[in-house]
């Protein structure tokens, strides 16, 4: 994920100014999830006792969930056009409190205090970015911009969280398989449904004429470009594998707080690639959200003891 957003943020300093390109490499790599795919053994497939959705409910849910994939990754693509990499990531991390409260509502996720606190904690990390006078967007772009920036960046974390809770809603209730398979199968049709978006978008838009000519004034040349453009779409590929796989495997809100650690991750990476500023209110703001995240896994700590716990007195008790 890092990786990703390191690479979208070049993509914008040496000259792309694509949009819709910039949203469109975050699925496009979908095709090489077939490769892991085929490999799975045929043990871990769904057995055929298991009741299998019909085609078109499992087209209405990969076209819906498809849509909101394709809009939140638009969103997404504003705000790295408009914020540095590092403000960015930041304000990435409100993702996780409104991830806790789609959770609490759609997943039935139970809150505690350390959980109310990491969503308390992470809000006011993403408020003190906002109302920072020193945070300046790449190449110092306007206040508007900057503010649209913010915008979008909030917008696309809270739809962001969203999609995760209606992932795991979809694996509980509609696809009920016990593979693998189902995860790669969420990712590859969810993606190739945003792609479509996409490209009718970038043709649609005109944005398409552009890419010849921002091709030829990249900075770094041409094969650079092209390599900025592979490398994000396939770390995007990867990263959602993890994040779908996490959904899958325990919840959507701890799959956003594993995504979340790239947090301490990317700032880190900005100051040294593209020489963000990082004032007082930035340093805080970074801290305050490692603290959120470090709530939130203590939380996970102490429900998993409290369970194998629970289990090793049960085996106790039924042991003769």
């Amino acid at each position: 994920q890092a990786a990703a957003v390191i690479l979208g943020r070049y993509y914008y300093d040496q000259g792309g100014n694509s949009k819709w390109l910039a949203t469109l490499v975050q699925t496009a790599a979908f095709p090489i999830l077939y490769i892991p795919l085929f490999l799975l053994p045929a043990s871990q497939e769904v057995s055929s006792s298991s009741r299998y959705p019909s085609f078109v409910t499992l087209a209405l849910v990969y076209l819906v969930l498809g849509a909101i994939l394709a809009g939140d990754n638009m969103l997404y693509s504003v705000g790295l056009l408009y914020l540095s990499a590092s403000t960015y990531s930041l304000i990435c991390a409100s993702q996780l409190a409104f991830n806790a409260v789609f959770s609490y509502f759609i997943n039935s996720q139970k809150f505690t205090a350390l959980i109310l606190n990491s969503v308390v904690i992470l809000s006011l990390s993403a408020a003190l970015i906002a109302v920072n006078e020193g945070s300046e967007g790449p190449s110092k772009v306007s206040k508007w911009k900057y503010i649209l920036g913010f915008i979008s960046t909030v917008g696309a974390s809270a739809i962001y969280s969203l999609l995760l809770s209606l992932m795991q809603l979809s694996f509980q209730k509609v696809l009920k398989r016990q593979s693998f398979g189902v995860v790669l199968d969420m990712q590859i049709y969810t993606s190739f449904v945003a792609t479509c978006i996409c490209i009718v978008g970038l043709f649609a838009s005109g944005e398409w004429r552009t890419l010849s000519g921002e091709m030829q004034g990249f900075g770094k040349g041409k094969v650079s470009y092209v390599m900025v453009i592979v490398w994000t779409a396939v770390s995007w590929q990867v990263c959602s594998v993890g994040v779908v796989g996490l959904i899958y495997v325990v919840s959507s809100l701890f799959s956003n707080v594993i995504s979340t650690s790239s947090l301490a991750i990317t700032p880190v990476v900005s100051v040294i690639v593209f020489h963000d500023k990082v004032n007082g209110v930035k340093v805080i703001a970074m801290l305050m959200a490692i603290w959120g995240f470090a709530s939130y896994i203590y939380q996970n700590y102490l429900d998993d003891y409290r369970s194998r716990k629970s289990r090793y007195d049960g085996e106790t008790r039924n042991d003769p």
